[in-house]
């Protein structure tokens, strides 16, 4: 590539949890692959395929844009496949954390990545998180645009927020003025999240922006810059990579190399300490005024949102009356409100959020807390995505549960057994080819079949659209992990 032209790598920061948008995020399907009709996307793309379409608008006359590096937890490898051929876009690589240790070492893992290989060079690096919403996509491209340029010339570039309340819940960032005003600004310091009252003097000093945790610089930088402030981190880094494996798109990481890794963020590790004066790593802040939100929490999905005459923002089949400041988010059936003030409803098929707004970040807490009882509620919804489709549970009860699944045009299951349950199947739209035992028979709309209890058997659709069964168990135990896989199209056990 021409030394004219600018290589940029989009890495797309995939692994959170958003517990605090609990209950329509799980850990199992995360906030960032849910589609919260909000951002500048249409309303049906989940946030990470909107960050993705946003990176790839970075393009044009001397910059390239390379296919984006993924950082992503391996429960949601196939999520984000499938999400980005929604789009259109294919992936560079997937790195797939077996579990998360913080930002430093998901960017350092990227760069080592961007930097490997003959023609990868030193490429300009775009570091976004996928669970951001941006209210005008255009300025976020000239803005971001305006950061590649700069950090083509090194030092690092973070786009800053400039904040219009004192927010508590942001870390910041206190910007030095620039002589020409079209010039991205000097980083005196990185700021951890202030106190309320230290917030409103952030705010009425002018100088300070939240830090959106976007960052711009050339993969040989921070690799430098780790290697400086957290050798320890680089180190462990280079270990992991180096024993890593290759599978497609993916990239495996041994998960005793993994463990070693320190678990830090960006700005720990260093942002903070790069910003003090005596560091000798040029920091520049290019301010974005794009309609930015981190959708931290419920109250930051309402304050994106549209909002009716009374501040009311709603979702989904709602019926709102006498209320104010309230968010509705109805996902399965119809909720409706009344006389309610600044308060978070939301409805998710098998649990109900309600909340006032100012307690938005005490969802986490419940959630963990679910999760200390076993509660599956803290993980997964009724309906589970699998790399071939998806399942939802319908009924349950004493040795029966009906669920209805939905296989992807070509794909299949794995074939398996089961030792406690026997299945029924029936036909609700598609074809599906039917393995049972030695026989392979072909089933239509309507038909039906049987698998008897330890009867090896795979479903599979070989037609051109979704395939939709109703399946009825019945059985002695009925739990997921009753299964025995014989061979499996993606690699599970």
């Amino acid at each position: 590539m021409s030394d004219s032209i600018l290589s940029v790598v989009p890495v797309i920061l995939a692994g959170g949890s958003g517990t605090r948008l609990w209950p329509l995020s799980r850990s199992l399907h995360p906030k960032q692959y849910l589609s919260l009709g909000v951002g500048g996307g249409p309303r049906n793309q989940t946030l990470f395929q909107q960050a993705a379409l946003r990176l790839a608008t970075l393009a044009e006359t001397g910059i390239a844009v390379q296919p984006p590096c993924i950082v992503a937890n391996e429960e949601h490898r196939f999520t984000v496949i499938d999400q980005l051929r929604g789009v259109g876009i294919e992936a560079g690589r997937v790195l797939l954390e077996p579990f998360g240790r913080n930002t430093a070492p998901a960017l350092a893992l990227a760069a080592i990545d961007a930097s490997s290989g003959d023609a990868k060079g030193d490429a300009i690096l775009v570091i976004a998180p996928a669970d951001h919403a941006i209210g005008r996509p255009p300025a976020f491209t000239s803005a971001l645009r305006q950061a590649v340029h700069s950090a083509a010339a090194g030092g690092i570039v973070v786009l800053g927020i400039r904040p219009d309340r004192p927010e508590t819940g942001y870390g910041y960032i206190r910007a030095e003025p620039a002589a020409d005003d079209a010039a991205p600004l000097r980083v005196g310091s990185f700021v951890e999240k202030p106190d309320l009252a230290t917030a409103q003097t952030y705010l009425a000093d002018g100088g300070y922006y939240w830090n959106s945790g976007m960052f711009v610089m050339r993969a040989s930088v921070w690799l430098q810059a780790l290697r400086r402030f957290r050798p320890d981190i680089a180190a462990a880094c280079d270990v992991a990579f180096r024993t890593a494996s290759t599978d497609a798109a993916f990239l495996r990481f041994d998960s005793a190399a993994f463990a070693a890794i320190p678990a830090d963020s960006i700005d720990y590790a260093v942002m903070e300490p790069a910003s003090r004066a005596d560091s000798g790593v040029e920091i520049r802040m290019v301010p974005l005024d794009a309609g930015w939100s981190d959708l931290g929490a419920w109250d930051a999905v309402w304050q994106v949102g549209a909002r009716d005459g009374d501040g009311n923002a709603t979702h989904g089949d709602t019926v709102v009356r006498d209320s104010r400041n309230t968010l509705v988010h109805a996902t399965s059936r119809l909720v409706g409100v009344i006389g309610l003030d600044d308060v978070t409803v939301v409805e998710t098929a098998d649990a109900v959020l309600v909340a006032h707004r100012s307690k938005s970040p005490a969802v986490k807490d419940l959630v963990a807390g679910l999760a200390e009882k076993g509660r599956t509620e803290a993980t997964t919804h009724r309906r589970v995505h699998r790399p071939w489709g998806w399942y939802e549970s319908i009924d349950s009860g004493q040795r029966f549960q009906v669920k209805r699944i939905m296989v992807k045009p070509g794909a299949r299951l794995s074939l398996q057994m089961h030792h406690h349950r026997a299945e029924h199947w029936i036909v609700v739209s598609g074809t599906a080819e039917v393995t049972n035992g030695t026989s392979v028979s072909m089933l239509t709309e309507n038909q039906s079949t049987y698998i008897p209890l330890g009867q090896t058997h795979r479903l599979a659709n070989p037609g051109k659209v979704p395939l939709e069964i109703i399946e009825v168990q019945s059985g002695s135990y009925l739990g997921e992990d009753d299964i025995v896989r014989f061979e499996d199209s993606y690699g599970r056990h």
